[in-house]
């Protein structure tokens, strides 16, 4: 694969300015070192969505992302949590088919110290998404199962996050184990964990690129399952 230019890494400061947001939580603060977050975080997060759309884009990969639509704030939503810093320690953007939050699925980029990674899938989806995937899993068995083995090969097995201990209503009929293994997930997510010292590098475009056609097959299960729901809330 060949690298974008225009993307020549994160800054070397970028991780440290994170960290030291950490214990630095007040406004204060972030606007006296707001020239270190422009330079050194926002513009080439910035600049990373529109290469990697580029690129996934050439590949054949229908996800992409803009600077206004794709980004995820640095500010954090206090309103209804208790715990009141007004930043996040990381930054985040999104790579979707429409380029926006909205849209399911797609390519979630995570960078904060420590704790850099891609990740993809249905994350805790609203009930009739949930329902829908369990019942694309029923019906599509044997493409489900070949869809974990790809993903398992490619190292990007689906996490068990928060299963439910009883089987699912609606679902009270299916007997077979691995089935019901399936059935009781309530996310069906994969990540993968980047060095950091990757995200310094115009290479983490390629790793994005990768990161695309690995998760492909089951971002298609996904909006097979989901995308005639969306449609329905449309009309």
């Amino acid at each position: 694969m060949t690298t974008d230019p225009a993307f020549s890494g994160f800054g070397k400061d970028a991780l440290p300015f994170l960290k030291a947001l950490g214990f630095h939580q007040n406004r204060e603060w972030f606007l006296e070192n707001k020239k270190l977050y422009d330079t050194n975080l926002r513009e080439p997060l910035v600049t990373l969505v529109d290469a990697a759309s580029d690129r996934l884009q050439s590949a054949g990969i229908p996800l992409l992302g803009t600077r206004k639509s794709s980004l995820f704030r640095i500010n954090r939503d206090i309103r209804f949590t208790k715990e009141k810093h007004p930043y996040n320690t990381h930054v985040s953007a999104v790579l979707t088919r429409n380029g926006t939050k909205k849209d399911t699925g797609g390519i979630y980029m995570h960078f904060s110290p420590g704790d850099c990674f891609l990740a993809s899938g249905l994350w805790f989806p609203p009930s009739p998404q949930l329902k829908a995937m369990r019942e694309q899993i029923v019906a599509r068995q044997k493409e489900f199962y070949a869809l974990v083995e790809h993903l398992e090969a490619k190292k990007l097995p689906i996490g068990p996050e928060n299963m439910v201990s009883r089987t699912p209503a609606g679902f009270r009929d299916v007997s077979d184990e691995t089935l019901l293994f399936w059935l009781r997930h309530k996310s069906y997510t994969v990540s993968r964990k980047l060095p950091e010292k990757l995200i310094s590098s115009p290479k983490l475009i390629d790793e994005i690129v990768t990161f695309g056609q690995d998760i492909m097959p089951l971002m298609q299960f996904i909006w097979r399952a989901v995308d005639p729901l969306l449609s329905d809330n449309k009309n």
